[in-house]
């Protein structure tokens, strides 16, 4: 299930984080292994991602730097705040619903506009505090918004948002560290499943296969686990 997970979000430049957030979720894993757990999964294949999409020459540098020089320390600062279990699995649900609702809408191209230095600092430090908090790289968040207001197409969103992840990811990570991690023995088998599946969706991806209906299938998938999430 980790590889396939791996797969569909790595195609549209995802790490992952949220859907195995939503598997461990269902399999009823505690918020402390889940949270470094998520991380290292996505390091594992948006590092996948954004190799193939630097390889295709499709990642706006310019774009995504002050995202990420404004996520980077708040993501770091996010993994070093520790939640109760139970206000983490409310803020994860909101989170999944979130995401499940955005895999549903379609992508709809929007009149280009011209993304600010003030925002784009704005948005990424939003992003990077959240996603070092609840243990998600930010992709689910930066890719709606780059595409509804108009700031890139969606496979250049895509393209954006996989380095993007990484980086959050990793200084996330960093944070939670600093507080000491607690992770399961089958996290080398779920390392491995994921960075195989996440070669296969962002090969997918890169050569422009349509996504719609495995994104609404995905998002049937989070939200089971975000309902999941508050009645258990």
């Amino acid at each position: 299930m980790l590889a396939v997970l791996a797969a569909l979000y790595a195609s549209v430049g995802h790490g992952g984080a949220s859907g195995y957030l939503a598997v461990m979720a269902l399999f009823g894993i505690s918020a402390t292994v889940m949270r470094p757990t998520a991380l290292i999964l996505n390091v594992l294949v948006s590092l996948v991602a954004t190799v193939m999409f630097a390889r295709a020459g499709q990642i706006r540098w310019r774009m995504l730097m002050p995202f990420v020089v404004a996520s980077v320390p708040m993501a770091f600062l996010g993994g070093t705040r520790t939640l109760q279990d139970s206000t983490f699995r409310i803020v994860v649900a909101v989170v999944l619903v979130f995401v499940a609702v955005r895999l549903f809408i379609p992508a709809v191209q929007r009149p280009a506009r011209t993304l600010s230095l003030p925002v784009a600092l704005a948005v990424g430090a939003v992003i990077g505090a959240l996603s070092g908090l609840v243990g998600v790289g930010g992709g689910i968040f930066l890719t709606p918004l780059l595409i509804l207001w108009g700031w890139s197409t969606p496979r250049e969103a895509a393209a954006v948002s996989a380095p993007f992840i990484l980086a959050n990811s990793l200084a996330g990570l960093a944070g939670m560290m600093t507080q000491g991690i607690q992770c399961e023995h089958w996290i080398w088998w779920a390392c491995a499943a994921v960075a195989v599946g996440g070669w296969i969706g962002a090969q997918w991806s890169v050569r422009g296969a349509s996504q719609r209906t495995l994104r609404v299938l995905l998002g049937v998938v989070i939200l089971v686990a975000a309902t999941k999430f508050v009645l258990v």
